[in-house]
């Protein structure tokens, strides 16, 4: 363990030279992006449902499980044109812990979202909660797979039927995740996935909708390119959503590399989970072995009476040494505008998204970040925790 005086906060010098980044990209095969590349300009044809778009919706289509993969130039487009194409209107019940695009996609089409609260253990979308919050104006549910690990589908399907509500997921965290060995994809009407470049298999920027719903694929590729059926014939009202043939090359070649990316990811998630066991008042969310992980994201819980510091220290901490940790999902969507002043007593329904915001953090993972980079995060964790009164005090 370091003396705590090397740390960075007390004048030490920073663990990093450069910033340790959550979420840097990750790039895969360089010599065959080059030569997707090369064949794109070759053809030149850039963009327009060319053949790269068309080989990645049939490669995601594949390992998801699904009939229809509809390519979208991000994954905040794919959930508005999901959402439109679901017909949904009114109010729509969405978790407020979750990045704010999930209820920004709804109030973008003048759809209330209705922030519920989620389960402690999961993150996810509590059934019981969703149920008390149905109104005669309630079309609809998204529920989000955060950190990649799947909802309660089973608890929202039995909700959304009875209801009578139609069921979206917004699968941004969880592309090749599955529940009780079904991959992510299939689930409610439709799901939206996010190849941004932060996501561990990403197309530069790039998203999604995955459906099994023929009508629902159609009205969807249909909105993605502005209505277009066939040369100058529009048939249906659209925007422009369409992926470009580069950010498609990207996806290709990070989907071939993503066991590579995902044996790394465990391995950091299995070393920190390691490390970090024995620290008081920290604890490393769980994936479940019997089910495929992308293990995306190394999060941490904090409890501050037993950690002796919060979350917010801890991530200081880390920053002075340019580790640079990420507040997830921190303060709520329920805490943001337009929400914040139009929603102003959301907050009293939402206790463990207010517990959540405060206490967890994640830490940096992926093929950008080796062993030692690890070793070194929690040594800084580790001496930390050991002086938290000292770091406290000048903090």
């Amino acid at each position: 363990m370091r003396d705590h005086r090397t740390l960075a906060v007390f004048g030490g010098s920073k663990a990093f030279a450069e910033p340790l980044h959550v979420g840097r990209p990750n790039i895969g095969d360089r010599e065959k992006l080059m030569a997707r590349f090369g064949d794109i300009l070759d053809r030149r044809w850039l963009t327009n449902d060319g053949p790269m778009v068309r080989a990645f919706e049939a490669k995601v289509a594949e390992l998801s499980g699904v009939r229809h993969c509809v390519a979208i130039c991000n994954g905040t487009i794919a959930l508005e044109i999901m959402i439109r194409a679901a017909g949904l209107a009114g109010q729509v019940i969405v978790p407020s812990y979750t990045f704010v695009a999930t209820a920004h996609a709804l109030q973008w089409q003048e759809i209330q979202p209705v922030f519920c609260d989620v389960d402690p253990a999961t993150h996810n979308l509590d059934p019981a909660r969703v149920d008390a919050l149905v109104t005669p104006r309630t079309t609809g549910i998204i529920g989000v797979h955060l950190w990649g690990r799947p909802c309660d589908v089973e608890g929202l399907e039995e909700v959304a039927k009875r209801r009578g509500l139609t069921l979206l997921f917004d699968a941004s965290h969880a592309f090749l995740c599955s529940r009780k060995g079904r991959m992510v994809g299939g689930f409610g009407s439709a799901e939206v996935l996010s190849f941004h470049a932060t996501k561990f298999c990403n197309a530069f920027e790039g998203g999604a909708i995955l459906t099994n719903d023929d009508d629902l694929a159609e009205k969807s590729r249909l909105m993605r390119n502005f209505g277009f059926a066939g040369k100058d014939r529009v048939i249906y009202l659209g925007s422009n959503g369409k992926m470009t043939e580069v950010c498609a090359a990207m996806g290709l070649t990070s989907i071939e590399s993503a066991p590579e990316f995902i044996a790394a990811n465990r391995e950091h998630w299995l070393r920190y989970k390691r490390r970090l066991a024995g620290l008081p008042g920290l604890s490393v969310i769980e994936y479940d072995p019997a089910e495929r992980n992308n293990y995306h994201y190394v999060i941490v819980e904090v409890d501050a009476a037993k950690a002796g510091l919060t979350r917010d220290q801890i991530v200081q901490v880390l920053e002075s040494e340019n580790v640079l940790a990420r507040r997830y999902f921190a303060p709520g969507a329920h805490r943001m505008e337009p929400y914040k002043s139009e929603q102003p007593l959301a907050g009293f329904v939402l206790p463990v998204t207010l517990r959540l915001a405060e206490t967890v953090f994640a830490l940096p993972s992926g093929s950008a970040v080796g062993a030692a980079e690890v070793e070194a995060v929690c040594d800084i964790m580790e001496t930390a925790i050991a002086n938290a009164a000292a770091v406290a005090a000048k903090l």
